[in-house]
């Protein structure tokens, strides 16, 4: 192996460890970004207060990009965006992110109708479209900015990603697929990502999407 990919692997291997509170960036106590005000798609706010009856998700599923898309497409979803979040260093920017160094996640947060689109729903979405299998990486991009992740704001959400994670865990397992790694914790802080993420692949079309699934289909199993 040349040296140039040496060193590649080396890279790759520190930002696929999660960095310690010691070792994190510092980030900054206010924003250093705007955030645009509407979505490019829906029309609708980005950010809080929401309408009455919207409820938030926050899922991390690799490159954000791609993955907003796969959640403002759905019927019922009232708008979406992508930040960092579950991390360590506030207020981070994109660069400092990816150099694994804040702890974040790459994460969408879907604003959504219960009564058009379901939890559920949602999750089905999450688990089929990409791989969950994969540790700190997903596809070609490493680090733990790409982990898989389900961060819930209550014991509703907890309960379910907790239930639909075990069924599709099994599946997976008989299908000859590796056991999931996708981490389910409560969700932290989540800070916005920079105007150019957001929508990107309405912005730019052809834009990078390297998500990929496992084509093992999520089955949702029914509440005990």
């Amino acid at each position: 192996m040349s040296s140039i990919g040496k060193l590649m692997m080396m890279l790759n291997s520190d930002k696929a460890q999660m960095v310690s509170a010691e070792d994190a960036l510092p980030g900054s106590s206010e924003p250093r970004f705007s955030v645009p005000e509407t979505h490019e798609v829906l029309g609708t706010p980005l950010k809080p207060p929401f309408p009455e009856g919207i409820e938030v998700a926050y899922f991390a599923l690799g490159c954000f990009w791609g993955a907003e898309r796969l959640f403002w497409e759905l019927d019922g979803v009232y708008t979406t965006a992508v930040g960092y979040q579950n991390g360590i260093t506030p207020n981070p920017t994109y660069e400092e992110t990816v150099t694994g160094k804040t702890g974040h996640a790459e994460t969408v947060m879907v604003a959504y109708d219960p009564d058009k689109v379901s939890y559920e729903d949602l999750l089905k979405v999450f688990f089929e479209e990409h791989d969950p299998t994969q540790g700190m990486r997903q596809g070609n991009d490493v680090g733990t900015t790409y982990r898989s992740g389900i961060f819930f704001v209550d014991d509703a959400q907890k309960e379910i990603a907790e239930r639909v994670r075990d069924a599709y865990d099994a599946d997976l397992r008989s299908a000859g697929k590796d056991p999931i790694t996708t981490e389910i914790v409560p969700a932290g802080p989540f800070y916005y990502a920079e105007d150019y993420h957001q929508q990107y692949l309405h912005k730019v079309p052809n834009g990078y999407c390297g998500l990929k699934g496992t084509g093992v289909a999520c089955t949702i199993p029914a509440a005990a």
